[in-house]
């Protein structure tokens, strides 16, 4: 079989990650990255695609009556046209729960930045502020407990499970509120609104649905404490940038922690680049390189589960 992997560049740093590993199910051809008018001619007789953010459309599937798999390098799957997939008879299969453990140690990385102050205090000391410090232990920037503060976990799916657990070790108050009311839950399980006016720090695990485009909005915003924190590593669009810029400028709320935006790469001319204390990381929750490795191990046993007949993680 020919296979082909239209955006290796998504995968790994550098070449710390081999395409090598698919070789076992046939002839490998990896593009670091396609754009939209180089997807046809370079899967057009191709049975298996790879991918990760290119989007393989109806118009893109007709033109290419080969292809019977596509891959992602992803849990979402909303640049694949899943539906006219499933009436052409080609599988798609998604890659779940990879990242679990990176995602929610991003997001304690950001509850820790915040109240411990590390990057402020290195470069306070860097810029000799503690060297003419009449006192051995030097500390104008307020610094906060962890324990005690109420974590609101919005989402209660895989990553959403090991932030609670990690916020519950690290002795926080936590408290869900999802779509559906989870079985056996530990903890206190609540509406969107009790969530959002009770959280100090608010985090986000949820898809992006129509329900949850733009639901970090001014009048979440404006419900929660002044002193509160918000978290989003799920979807950049389930956040409204232009409130959330508002929001930080203003003072109702009194930091952000961004994984994801709206537009990837970031625009130019995004709000958020210059919003007061938010914090801006270029997507790279999901990036440690065992999550990548461990992401490359469940794309190559998707392929092999198809070719035996039994597909897992299909999405169509």
């Amino acid at each position: 079989m020919k296979i082909v992997i239209l955006d290796w560049s998504t995968m790994c740093s550098g070449n710390d990650l081999s395409p090598d590993i698919f070789r076992e199910f046939g002839e490998v051809s990896a593009y670091s990255l396609t754009s939209p008018e180089e997807v046809v001619p370079r899967i057009n007789d191709a049975e298996i695609v790879l991918c990760n953010k290119v989007v393989i459309t109806k118009e893109i599937m007709d033109s290419c009556p080969n292809l019977r798999y596509i891959g992602l390098f992803a849990t979402g799957f909303n640049n694949i046209d899943t539906a006219y997939a499933a009436e052409k008879g080609i599988t798609v299969c998604n890659a779940g729960q990879y990242s679990t453990n990176a995602v929610a140690q991003q997001v304690f990385a950001y509850i820790l930045d915040y109240c411990s102050r590390i990057r402020d205090y290195d470069s306070s000391v860097k810029s000799g502020e503690w060297e003419a410090s009449p006192c051995f232990s030097y500390f104008p920037i307020p610094i906060t407990e962890i324990a005690g503060k109420t974590l609101s976990v919005i989402g209660f799916g895989s990553i959403g499970k090991r932030v609670a657990e990690l916020g519950k070790a690290f002795g926080m108050n936590v408290i869900i509120s999802t779509r559906t009311t989870p079985q056996n839950c530990p903890y206190e399980v609540c509406d969107l609104d009790t969530a959002v006016k009770n959280a100090d720090f608010l985090t986000f695990h949820c898809p992006l649905t129509d329900k949850t485009k733009g639901i970090v909005n001014a009048d979440m915003l404006g419900n929660m404490k002044n002193s509160a924190v918000l978290i989003n590593t799920s979807r950049g669009a389930v956040v409204n940038e232009g409130d959330l810029t508002e929001a930080l400028n203003s003072g109702k709320i009194a930091a952000a922690y961004l994984d994801v935006l709206e537009k990837e790469p970031m625009s130019p001319d995004t709000p958020m680049k210059s919003a007061k204390n938010c914090v801006i990381t270029p997507h790279t929750a999901w990036a440690a390189y065992e999550t990548r490795v461990r992401l490359l191990n469940i794309v190559s046993n998707n392929i092999r589960c198809w070719i035996n007949g039994e597909p897992q993680n299909k999405v169509n």
